[in-house]
Formats: structure tokens, sequence, C-alpha cells
């Protein structure tokens, strides 16, 4: 009998949204972020729910056993799907919602600008209107990354009335990035992290926004350099920033972005929706039960 290891599962709902019952496995959940990679030694097959653990080649040359590694999504840059291959190792991946990080985004975005935090804590507390918020309509987003997640922000931007702007590394555009930064009230972050992309917004990029602007980062934490970012914030070089991701996740309980002014911060939940879920771990069920019978899908590392 095959012996399955699902990661990560930090809200204990990777049973109630894929059939894991229908496998002939036997099947173990890890609710905690694991400390000793030894404890997946045994396991034949791993689910993997996005680089919440990272398996560069050192990891997986420590699981002997592992045939099948499955990964949300249909990629990973946490794993090091070229190593797998060489050892052996099947990467396997999953469909998903396009519109959860969007919608996150929008969420950030709309709680900076009216203070939702701020107020809904005033109102628990006894008190009644202490802030003036930031009207949308007739000010400037700029989207660093127009791909599709982009794109679905800057759609919902125009709906309310905002001007768009668009750079990226890919595009094809006479706007730059720094004029991108100078113009925008509110920059919006929808690239992939890799070493283009690793600090493409540090110190010199916040200072050239305006100290009226917000910022939204709902990609990857090490887009942005976090140090740079606290700074700006704590001596006002930027109005607030909303952030998913951060550079090591879960966030440290002493970090010091969980105490930064003006901030809207989140667990990386952009793509922690009933859909995305029903989809990731139902492909997840799929692809290990086609694994099983010797007939592989969704590979990625072929």
């Amino acid at each position: 009998m095959a012996r399955i290891a699902i990661l990560d599962d930090y809200q204990g709902v990777a049973r109630e949204f894929g059939d894991w019952d229908s496998l002939d496995a036997e099947v173990v959940v890890f609710r905690e972020p694991l400390e000793d990679i030894e404890q997946l030694a045994p396991f034949d097959v791993i689910m993997a729910m996005r680089e919440r653990t990272p398996f560069p080649r050192e990891r997986l040359e420590r699981l002997p056993n592992l045939k099948l590694l499955v990964t949300t999504g249909m990629g990973n840059a946490a794993i090091d799907t070229d190593a797998a291959r060489m050892l052996g190792i099947t990467v396997a991946g999953t469909g998903g919602t396009p519109t959860h990080t969007a919608e996150l985004t929008w969420a950030l975005i709309l709680a900076l600008a009216r203070h939702i935090p701020a107020e809904d804590r005033a109102v628990r507390e006894g008190g009644w209107q202490h802030t003036v918020g930031l009207e949308l309509a007739g000010l400037t987003l700029g989207v660093i990354g127009l791909g599709r997640l982009g794109s679905q922000v800057a759609r919902i931007g125009e709906a309310f009335g905002m001007e768009v702007i668009a750079w990226s590394q890919n595009l094809d555009t006479p706007l730059t990035k720094e004029e991108l930064l100078r113009r925008s009230d509110v920059v919006t972050i929808h690239v992939r992290l890799s070493d283009r992309t690793r600090g493409m917004i540090g110190a010199a990029e916040l200072a050239q926004m305006k100290p009226t602007a917000l910022l939204i980062n709902t990609s990857r934490g090490p887009i942005v350099d976090e140090t740079a970012l606290l700074a700006a914030l704590e001596s006002g070089e930027i109005a607030g920033a909303g952030l998913d991701v951060y550079d090591i996740e879960p966030l440290p309980a002493d970090h010091p972005l969980r105490s930064a002014p003006n901030t809207v911060l989140t667990p990386h939940i952009g793509y922690v929706t009933g859909a995305s879920y029903t989809a990731f771990y139902t492909d997840a069920v799929e692809d290990i039960a086609a694994f099983l019978r010797g007939e592989p899908v969704r590979v990625i590392n072929r």
C-alpha cells in the first residue's frame, strides 16, 4: 500500500476537499510546517501546497522512497523539477481557479483606502469615524505585470473609474517602471518570483513613489525588499502597504511587519478559497490515482 503525505494543511481541510478515501493508500496529514524533512522519508507520494515547503535537490535526495510529488498549480518555484527528474521522481500539478488572488488584491486596496481594519476595531471598542478615506475614482492604478492576474486587477480598476497604467519586463510599452511608480496612486505587483524580479521594488523604487501612494503585494514576498519597505512605512515615504506574502512564511511572531504602521496584512490567503481548494485537492487525488495505475497525468517535469 502506498503511503501519502499531505503537507501544510494549516486549516485542516484537505480531507474535506478531496476524496482521499478513494485511494488504496495510507494518507497522513501534516498541519504544521515541517522542521525535519526526515519525517517524510517513508512516503511514496507527497502533496505540497504551493511553496509552503520547498523541495530543493538536497531535500529530494533525502527522500529515498519518493516517487510522486504533487504540487498545487502547474508550477512551483520551490521544487527543483530537474533534480526530481534525475532522481526518478515525477512532479505533477493541478488546476485552480483564476480569480482568487485578483479578488484579494482588491480587498487589500479597499481595506487600505478606506481604513477598514482601523474603523472596524474602533467601532468594536465604542468609537465612531476616526479616519478620512481615499476615493479611488480618478486616481491612477499602476499594475506591475499584466498577465492573467494583472489583467483581471486592471479591469476592476477601470470599473472603479481609475486610470490604469501597466509595466512589466515582458511588455512592449513606452512606459518605464520609474514612470509608473511616479504616476501611480496605487501600485500592485503581479509578476512571478525569479532572479529578474527578486528585489524589484527596493529603496530606490519606493523613493520614486508618491508619499500618498499605496503598495500592494499579493505575488511573492522577496519581490519587495522588506527592509526598505519597513523603512518607507516608518518614515511615511509611502502612505501604506497591503501584503499577503512575505520573505518567511508563516511570518515569525516577532517580525517587525506585524507592528508596522499603515499596513493591512493577510497570511498568504490569495489562493485560499473553497473553489481553489476543491480544484487543488480533487486534481491531486486524480494525479495520485493515475500515477498508481501507471498512467501519470499533469506531469510537469517530463
